[in-house]
């Protein structure tokens, strides 16, 4: 896998980990909506990590 895919896996992941966390009782929400909003402005307008459709795929000619 391409490092930035590595990269836009682990922020999306990051993401899900913060609204799960902001359910629960006693959650500072005012983080979960700063981080998760930082890490959302992070990621590609496209919602398509850089790269990714340049990944030679086995038995594909280049």
């Amino acid at each position: 896998m391409c490092a930035s895919c590595d990269d836009f896996n682990r922020t999306v992941l990051m993401i899900g980990d913060l609204v799960l966390y902001a359910e629960h009782p006693g959650a500072d929400r005012d983080f979960a909506d700063v981080v998760g909003g930082g890490l959302a402005l992070s990621l590609p307008a496209d919602g398509v990590p850089p790269g990714f459709g340049d990944i030679e795929r086995p038995g594909s000619e280049g």
